[in-house]
């Protein structure tokens, strides 16, 4: 009777088992579904050849640095960047932007100096960094200049297209095609 009895309640225990292992790999695969993107939070508006070449000579760019363009469009800083002998990453949070600046970095042949992600710049990790490029609006370099503050080395530079970061006065200013060039370095 025990032996029925031990058998019953393995049958039992393998039922509920695996009604339980079920439950648990769906609550785990809920859970590595990315979550939704949010959409862009700016319009693409390619930065200007004349502007770039700018942007990096303010930075003084050579190709001991690593150039992060954070929001990098079609990649034409980070390509630029790439042909300053520098290595470069941009990111973009917007797959058709990755997709137009993979084709570039192909036909620029620049591929072996210049890496994509695709990811929301807020929460990339951009500590390798010695310098940073951005061609956001006032209000988005205010709200990632914590995080420029917090993950940056000191001493990296940080170059913005048009756009200021309120309170934090520049260290260097350029005019260029009728817009401002601004150059930081993380204290």
């Amino acid at each position: 009777m025990h032996r029925r009895q031990f058998i019953g309640a393995l049958t039992a225990f393998g039922a509920a088992g695996g009604a339980w292992a079920n439950e648990l790999g769906s609550m785990l695969l809920a859970q590595a579904q990315p979550a939704p993107r949010r959409s862009p939070d700016v319009v693409f508006v390619p930065t200007p050849n004349e502007v770039i070449e700018k942007m990096l000579d303010l930075a003084k760019v050579t190709p001991k640095d690593v150039v992060y363009d954070l929001g990098c469009g079609d990649g034409r800083i980070v390509i630029a960047a790439a042909k300053k002998g520098a290595r470069a990453v941009g990111i973009d949070i917007d797959p058709q932007r990755i997709k137009e600046a993979t084709a570039n970095i192909k036909a620029e042949k620049v591929a072996g100096r210049v890496r994509l992600v695709e990811g929301d710049l807020f929460e990339a990790d951009i500590s390798e960094a010695t310098v940073v490029t951005l061609y956001l609006l006032n209000r988005l370099n205010e709200k990632l200049k914590p995080k420029l503050m917090k993950d940056l080395k000191p001493g990296t530079r940080v170059v913005s297209h048009a756009f200021d970061m309120g309170d934090w006065q520049p260290e260097q200013k350029a005019s260029v095609g009728g817009t401002t060039v601004y150059l930081w370095r993380i204290p």
